[in-house]
């Protein structure tokens, strides 16, 4: 079964910005998309912020197994809508990946409910990324530990919830430490934060990353069945129970009314 991946792009700074627009040409979407395409079971493309509906309408997201986030310029400008429309499909069994600055993404957020704040740093410092689950499927095929020679900083503390696993911990050249590949589950989907990412470094060429975008991708597929009405919160008459039962007490609703919301 192939795996449909849309990645999501907010192509901003591939076009404000020449030091992005030399390093990802086709943008940072593109590379992403390029570097999952050359894996087997895996089939990527990609949509931007400047697309109708961002590129994520609903007969879109339906289609996606899994949906992998880059932003960092524009996170203001994702519609509320579109935000709630993507937090329906993942609790529906759409996986995400969030990548570097996506962290304060709106979708992010959403799903985290914490501020989702760091601290960090721009100096192109080297970061080592250490594997904390050795059996992980994301983990898988890499060393014990690998490098990238220019980063952006990000360091502790990290407002998010405490995440379901650490897959990977990062440690910074001006000392800091991060966590820096997390999973969470909410509703029916699977949920991975990866840090590294900054814009104007090579990250997405390197191919330790690349392997973990890949090995991401089918952690978070689902193969269940899509679970459509997310919301759905149905008022079971009592003839419908499963035992025999008898009303009794006062209560607030009619037979079926719906309850509030």
């Amino acid at each position: 079964m192939t795996i449909q991946t849309l990645v999501w792009g907010e192509n901003v700074h591939e076009k404000t910005n020449k030091v992005v627009a030399d390093l990802y040409p086709e943008g940072l979407h593109g590379c992403i998309a390029g570097a999952l395409n050359s894996a087997d079971g895996i089939e990527a493309t990609t949509a931007t912020l400047q697309d109708e509906e961002h590129g994520l309408t609903n007969d879109r997201l339906i289609d996606t197994d899994v949906l992998i986030w880059w932003g960092h310029a524009a996170h203001g400008e994702v519609a509320d809508h579109v935000v709630d429309r993507v937090a329906r499909h993942v609790q529906a069994g759409m996986g995400l990946i969030v990548l570097h600055s996506g962290h304060f993404s709106k979708i992010f957020k959403k799903l985290m409910g914490t501020p989702c704040n760091l601290t960090w740093r721009e100096a192109g410092e080297r970061e080592r990324l250490w594997v904390t689950s050795r059996n992980h499927p994301i983990a898988a095929g890499l060393p014990d530990h690998f490098e990238l020679e220019n980063e952006e900083m990000y360091g502790e503390p990290f407002g998010i919830p405490e995440p379901l696993e650490t897959v990977f911990i990062s440690w910074f050249q001006g000392g800091e430490v991060f966590r820096s590949g997390v999973t969470y589950k909410r509703g029916a989907g699977n949920v991975f934060y990866f840090r590294p990412g900054h814009e104007t470094y090579p990250t997405f060429y390197d191919e330790n990353v690349r392997t973990v975008l890949r090995s991401a991708v089918m952690w978070a597929h689902n193969t269940a069945p899509r679970i459509m009405d997310v919301d759905a919160a149905p008022n079971v008459p009592v003839e419908d129970a499963l035992e025999p039962l008898t009303a009794r007490g006062p209560k607030l609703h009619a037979d079926g009314e719906e309850g509030y919301r």
